[in-house]
């Protein structure tokens, strides 16, 4: 991305009519300090454009996955959050605490479970866990082994 799209991408900030002009500039932009600002906005589902954008930064999906709004939004997040190239390392394992903290509640993050357990970084051991904890289902369970299963595969 060259400085005039970067520059473009902060002045389309002060031009946001609705949520849609919101979510269309997070799918779009690479700029990181514009992914920042829309952050900030209470719309669920441009915290989901953000977190489907490859140029969004793992500090800001981080702050990203602590932000609550419904089950459905909430958990649809976790999984963009848990398949998102950029996001390793210590995030991706306070993820899976987070997610693990989810379960617990009852909210059911089947499908960011499964992302993490598609995620070569993260151990066998943990995911396994992530099966276990309280709101688990043997279901889920099922669906970790195969993930881990094609992970092998690979």
């Amino acid at each position: 991305m060259d400085e005039t799209d970067r520059t473009d991408d902060v002045e389309a900030l002060r031009h946001l009519h609705d949520g849609g002009d919101y979510r269309r500039l997070a799918e779009r932009t690479s700029n990181p300090d514009v992914l920042r600002q829309l952050a900030r906005c209470e719309y669920p589902f441009v915290w989901h454009a953000i977190a489907g954008n490859a140029a969004a930064p793992a500090e800001l999906l981080a702050s990203l996955s602590v932000r609550r709004h419904s089950t459905w939004n909430d958990n649809y997040l976790l999984e963009l959050i848990a398949a998102h190239p950029a996001f390793t390392g210590e995030p991706l394992g306070r993820l899976v605490d987070l997610v693990a903290v989810r379960l617990g509640e009852g909210d059911r993050p089947f499908a960011a479970v499964l992302e993490l357990a598609r995620r070569p970084e993260l151990t066998v051991e943990r995911l396994n866990w992530l099966g276990h904890v309280p709101g688990a289902s043997t279901r889920l369970r099922r669906g970790i082994s195969r993930a881990l299963a094609e992970r092998r595969q690979r």
